[in-house]
């Protein structure tokens, strides 16, 4: 009979749980500076003034919903808090712009929205795909375009009518070239929120096991 071996004998080396929680946490920090990395290629692209006010047209909001519906709440609007920040300092906000001033600017109040939007959108997100973790288009489109419709164009229409000194309604139409855009938008980050979440349905419950 055979002596069993040295490799056979060796004993797996545990896994402890402060290991699990910084590998979790490693992960998180990965998702929200890639995201954060994701907006600012957003607002770098397009950049199309409307109107005489000069409120740029981007792929921001794009970029912001799609954090938050793509990785819940917390870490989206985390993403969107980290993006905010390098533009204080990096010309990251949309027309390449950078510093503290943009936050005086007309558009300050659609910056101001988009924490909030992440947040939002990615609770309702979670909140639809339940325990499994899992989305269908149609409904990440309803709850992204719900955000926007009930945090970003309110604070961004607040923002200008404040700003530039006029009333809610004619910022108001200022706002209205925006809302096409959204919708196409929306419809991109529901598409492919949907799809993530297909292949990666504990990415809304992180602390869940596969």
């Amino acid at each position: 009979m055979t002596q069993p071996s040295e490799l056979d004998t060796q004993v797996p080396a545990p896994v402890y749980p402060e290991q699990d929680t910084a590998l979790k946490l490693l992960i998180d920090l990965v998702l929200i500076v890639a995201f954060a990395g994701l907006i600012s290629v957003c607002a770098y692209i397009g950049a199309i003034p409307v109107g005489g006010q000069g409120v740029p047209i981007t792929l921001q909001t794009f970029g912001v919903m799609l954090a938050g519906c793509v990785l819940g709440p917390w870490r989206g609007m985390a993403a969107v808090l980290l993006y905010l920040a390098l533009g204080l300092f990096l010309p990251v906000y949309a027309g390449h712009s950078t510093g503290p001033g943009v936050w005086t600017g007309i558009t300050w109040g659609y910056l101001l929205s988009f924490p909030i939007a992440a947040f939002v959108g990615g609770a309702l997100v979670k909140w639809v795909a339940g325990p499994k973790g899992k989305t269908h288009a149609l409904a990440v489109f309803a709850c992204s375009i719900t955000a926007s419709i009930l945090v970003i164009h309110p604070l961004g229409i607040l923002g200008m009518a404040l700003h530039q000194d006029v009333s809610l309604l004619v910022a108001t139409t200022w706002d209205m070239p925006f809302w096409l855009g959204d919708l196409v938008k929306t419809s991109l980050v529901a598409l492919i929120a949907a799809e993530v979440h297909r292949a990666f349905p504990n990415l809304l419950h992180p602390g869940s096991e596969q």
